[in-house]
């Protein structure tokens, strides 16, 4: 008896292996090759022969198993971590998933202090970042190197793109099988021509724009780019671009308006130019704080799918999903919109009012919040604090309507209007408002 129940041990034990190890990537697997190659059209991206068109989104610590499910192939990361073993296991869930990952390297950035005149600093960033290379550049998930992020963002010195050429050449050296790429700030003929002359080794660039992606490509033209590219960071209109309150807030659009214009700027752009455009990534598949909590990330902090997501998944797939975020309207305080700069007295009351509606018809659940306005005058997504949260007097609320008294103390704040419909899935609008007058610009 104690035989036979071994062997059935044993067997089990056996199955549970060997479904373990189908999940986990092992060196046999080896790199994907992946190749940047001139058609009669322009450029085409190819992973082991076989054509690869870029369908994906920026996510450093995102639902890997949501983007998947929506129909992306691909993300980008930023940096890549110094615990080995969380970078195997973020690479063994993306090739699970069906993902190949653009491989992010932090390179120093002269806003933040690097010095391109310290040799010492730049060979051991260099050694670090081959090192990183060497780790990873035989995973299957591999697609390609992504050296700094944005490096021309407020950089006067023109040596961080011989930085970029030295980390480009030693990845070469060090990986014959992925390309080199930078990501960059915009694109104009000044810094196209600082590429060519400083940087000519690198396979393709990034370009990273948002309001001002239907100018790519007037910008490709007046810069008389040919080669390849990828838009490596894309989404609403950026809170630089946006009107702004007398008092300099930015007015950013609701849920709803940023998904629409997800849909026209990929369609009309992105999609447009098959010849040297090698796909996208949209910015951002989590959430993050930038300005506001909601401008740029497709999900709220609690999970909830935006009408972002929805938009992504029928770019990506020709089909929207089953059950579909709500829609919603502008958000209005008595009856105003926010580029009226609304100023409110201390402790009055007031009615905001937002209309949204469910595809679905399911019964949708509505939260107001109140926050003081940002005061963050970082760029480039630097770290933000998320501005605290203000108390709400509440009068009543009830089908989008609520009836608030102001906050007693006078400055800039924003109120912000979260709809749930139970499902995973939510729409959002905020306006920001000011207590009592406001200083002169």
């Amino acid at each position: 008896m104690n035989g036979v129940m071994s062997r059935y041990t044993l067997r089990a034990i056996a199955v549970l292996v060997l479904c373990v190890s189908s999940l986990t990537v092992t060196a046999d697997d080896g790199p994907a090759v992946v190749r940047i190659v001139a058609t009669a059209d322009g450029h085409q991206l190819q992973v082991d022969g076989t054509p690869f068109r870029i369908r994906g989104a920026g996510l450093q610590d995102g639902d890997q198993e949501a983007l998947a499910a929506r129909g992306a192939n691909s993300f980008r990361t930023w940096h890549t971590a110094d615990d080995a073993a969380q970078v195997r296991a973020m690479l063994d869930r993306a090739q699970r998933n069906g993902l190949m990952v653009a491989m992010g390297l932090h390179v120093g950035k002269e806003r933040h202090g690097f010095d391109f005149d310290d040799a010492a600093a730049l060979a051991a960033q260099q050694t670090r970042l081959l090192e990183q290379v060497r780790a990873y550049k035989d995973h299957p998930a591999v697609l390609m190197w992504v050296v700094g992020n944005e490096l021309n963002l407020e950089g006067r010195d023109p040596r961080v793109w011989d930085a970029v050429e030295a980390i480009t050449r030693a990845i070469h050296a060090e990986d014959p099988n992925h390309p080199v790429m930078t990501p960059l700030a915009g694109f104009d003929p000044a810094l196209a021509d600082l590429l060519r002359t400083r940087a000519p080794s690198l396979d393709l660039i990034g370009v990273q724009l948002y309001g001002d992606i239907v100018d790519l490509p007037r910008k490709l033209e007046a810069a008389r780019w040919a080669g390849p590219y990828v838009v490596t960071e894309w989404g609403p209109t950026g809170h630089w671009e946006s009107p702004l309150t007398s008092w300099g807030a930015p007015v950013e659009d609701d849920a709803s308006r940023k998904a629409a214009l997800l849909v026209d700027r990929y369609t009309r752009i992105i999609e447009a130019d098959a010849a040297q455009g090698l796909g996208s990534y949209v910015f951002l598949w989590g959430q993050k704080q930038e300005r506001t909590p909601t401008w740029y990330g497709l999900f709220l902090p609690g999970g909830e799918s935006t009408p972002g997501v929805d938009a992504m998944q029928q770019l990506w797939t020709g089909h929207w999903p089953a059950n579909r975020a709500p829609a919603i309207s502008p958000l209005r305080i008595d009856a105003r919109v926010a580029t009226d700069s609304v100023v409110l007295m201390p402790d009055a009351e007031h009615r905001a009012q937002v209309v949204a509606t469910d595809p679905d018809g399911d019964p949708l659940d509505y939260r107001w919040i109140v926050r003081e306005e940002s005061q963050a005058t970082s760029i480039g997504g630097d770290p933000e604090t998320l501005p605290p949260q203000v108390p709400l007097r509440l009068a009543e609320h009830a089908n989008g309507t609520l009836r608030f008294s102001a906050p007693t103390m006078p400055g800039a704040y924003r109120l912000f209007v979260e709809v749930r419909d139970g499902q995973g899935h939510a729409a959002y609008a905020n306006f920001p408002f000011h207590v009592g007058p406001p200083p002169a610009q």
